[in-house]
């Protein structure tokens, strides 16, 4: 059985025509505090983000960068991150105080369990914007590091995350092109970023194939 919701988002709304929407106003969270959780390696990372779905945990945010794409966006905006990384998860919670403190440390103790290096906790509203600014800036942070790039976009099982970077590095390898990633983790949305060169005679072809791999 499908969830009619899952198939419209996993969509972006591609697969319907959306005539009236209602909607639930809630309050504005007293307090969000957002987690960055480093990893010595890209396939554990993957598995923490299962491990904090499957503890019942559902963050107000939860993304993944890997550790190409992390050095690409601290040398852009100085947002703080862990360079020796081979992989960053941020995970925020909002909420009352009470709330976001519980949450917290919930979702620390499952990240230390999967494997995390170091967790750092945001520990004022300008840190938290800090982390946030690097995830939100990944895509110019490719832009300044190769002539032009291609950014892929599909939703794939949580559970599969750690498989497809695996699939991601062998491609780069087969195709001899690098590739950054960046994921709405959370939700198993994926935007790997190939660099290439269009002014290079064979690269455009050579990143739509590496594209079309991806997607496969």
């Amino acid at each position: 059985m499908i969830h009619l919701a899952h198939l419209l988002i996993g969509s972006e709304g591609m697969l319907a025509v959306t005539t009236e929407v209602t909607v639930k106003l809630v309050p504005k969270p007293q307090l969000a505090r957002c987690i960055m959780a480093s990893f010595d390696d890209v396939r554990r990372a993957g598995e923490a983000v299962a491990a904090v779905i499957a503890a019942g945990i559902i963050p107000a945010g939860l993304e993944m960068m890997d550790g190409p794409m992390t050095v690409a966006v601290e040398d852009f905006v100085h947002a703080g991150y862990d360079l020796s990384a081979a992989a960053i998860l941020l995970c925020e919670s909002d909420g009352t105080p009470e709330e976001v403190e519980e949450e917290i440390a919930r979702m620390s103790e499952v990240l230390r369990a999967s494997g995390a290096t170091a967790i750092t906790v945001s520990r004022d509203e300008a840190q938290r914007l800090r982390f946030w600014s690097g995830r939100k800036n990944a895509f110019p942070a490719s832009g300044r590091i190769s002539p032009d790039y291609m950014c892929m976009d599909s939703t794939i099982p949580r559970k599969r995350l750690a498989d497809m970077l695996d699939a991601i590095t062998a491609l780069e390898d087969q195709h001899q092109l690098r590739c950054l990633n960046v994921f709405h983790a959370g939700d198993g949305n994926l935007h790997p970023l190939i660099l290439y060169d269009a002014n290079v005679p064979g690269e455009t072809d050579k990143a739509e194939a590496f594209g079309f791999d991806i997607l496969k």
